[in-house]
């Protein structure tokens, strides 16, 4: 279901992009410099976005993979503790958790497996930013292994 959606962000991408191209060229023709300055906008601000869109896309297929390769090992970490309806962990036991995931990840940096279980119970924990970070690192550790 997830690669549909991601198609049809591809999909919906190119079309952005082709409409941004058209509506560059139609702000340019008009030939004044507020809407050559738009047209110029839409050329540099359009890729830009596109790449940013293709940056996000390339780290969830990343970080998809390397989720159903620790999966399949059964090395994805368990829910220890009740999690809140939102599928958080609790805040009185995110602290425990995440000491140890940390610990375990310091003990063996260049262990792909281990970055990726610390940023999966980050994200657990409500500590996104951190998540991302340490699944980033992951996928990097992931490629050097290969």
């Amino acid at each position: 279901m997830s690669r549909i959606g991601v198609g049809l962000m591809g999909a919906a991408l190119l079309l952005y992009l082709a409409v941004a191209v058209w509506l560059a060229v139609m702000f340019i023709a008009v030939g004044t410099p507020v809407s050559i300055g738009m047209g110029v906008a839409l050329v540099v601000l359009a890729p830009l976005g596109a790449w940013a869109l293709i940056r996000e896309m390339q780290f969830g297929f990343a970080a998809d993979r390397l989720g159903r390769t620790l999966d399949a090992e059964g090395g994805m970490p368990e829910a220890e503790t009740e999690l809140t309806p939102s599928g958080r962990v609790a805040r009185a036991d995110a602290e425990p958790l995440l000491a140890r995931y940390t610990a375990e990840a310091d003990a063996a940096p260049e262990e792909w497996r281990a970055r990726y279980r610390l940023g999966v119970v980050q994200d657990a924990a409500g500590h996104r930013k951190d998540a991302r970070a340490s699944i980033r690192s992951a996928i990097r550790l992931e490629r050097i292994a290969r």
